[in-house]
């Protein structure tokens, strides 16, 4: 996923962003609701994180003119305001989680991955897809029923593949859910990692339009 971090705490978007990172996910952070207002403009994300205490306004505020707005990118809620009229205010502006400071790093795994797979119509964590058995939660893959070793990397796209089942996708895009907008990516990266999920979870679990992009195998 491409995820948009708004957080003013340095020490805490550390953590946070470096916890996304080692969960193979892609992660822009800035800490201004303005810098927030730019990153949206040039590029699509899957999940924000969002401070409701920031140097130049409420989170609140900007929540809601997204909403006003129509964009419905999901939105988990990370702050320090902990009365139950602060929770409520915040779900009712449109957030989608409300987890309040200090947030266990783990767990913020937990519900961003569980908020992405509402969003993506399947709650359920069990995927099922031919000879592979998919825990999405645990981030799990068994084949004919043997536990597969992913890197954090490779699940990362493994899990962009099904997110969006029969549908292409560029290496642009593939680029861009796995990594941050400054960060050096190799030519041949995404196909490097191809070829590894390949020979891991077998050669027809990706296939490949020439020129165009790759898609989840037919099961």
């Amino acid at each position: 996923m491409r995820i948009l971090l708004i957080e003013d705490d340095t020490t805490f978007g550390a953590a946070v962003r470096d916890q996304i990172a080692a969960d193979g996910q892609s992660v822009d952070w800035v800490t201004r609701l303005d810098a927030a207002g730019d990153a949206l403009r040039a590029t699509s994300y899957d999940l924000i994180l969002l401070d409701l205490m920031l140097p130049d306004g409420r989170g609140i505020g900007f929540l809601k003119s997204l909403r006003t707005r129509g964009d419905v990118t999901p939105v988990i809620i990370l702050t320090a305001l902990d009365q139950v009229s602060d929770r409520i205010e915040g779900l009712n502006a449109g957030a989608d989680d409300y987890l309040v400071k200090p947030v266990d790093l783990a767990e913020l795994s937990a519900r961003i991955g569980s908020v992405a797979r509402r969003y993506s119509g399947n709650p359920n964590p069990i995927v099922t897809h031919g000879p592979l058995d998919i825990d999405l939660a645990a981030r799990r893959v068994l084949r004919d029923g043997k536990p597969v070793p992913l890197t954090a990397r490779e699940w990362a796209l493994f899990e962009a593949f099904l997110a969006r089942p029969g549908h292409l996708l560029s290496k642009a895009q593939l680029e861009e859910k796995l990594y941050a907008f400054d960060a050096e990516v190799e030519s041949n990266t995404i196909e490097v990692h191809v070829s590894r999920l390949r020979k891991k979870l077998g050669s027809a679990v990706i296939e490949t339009e020439r020129g165009m992009g790759y898609r989840l195998g037919r099961p």
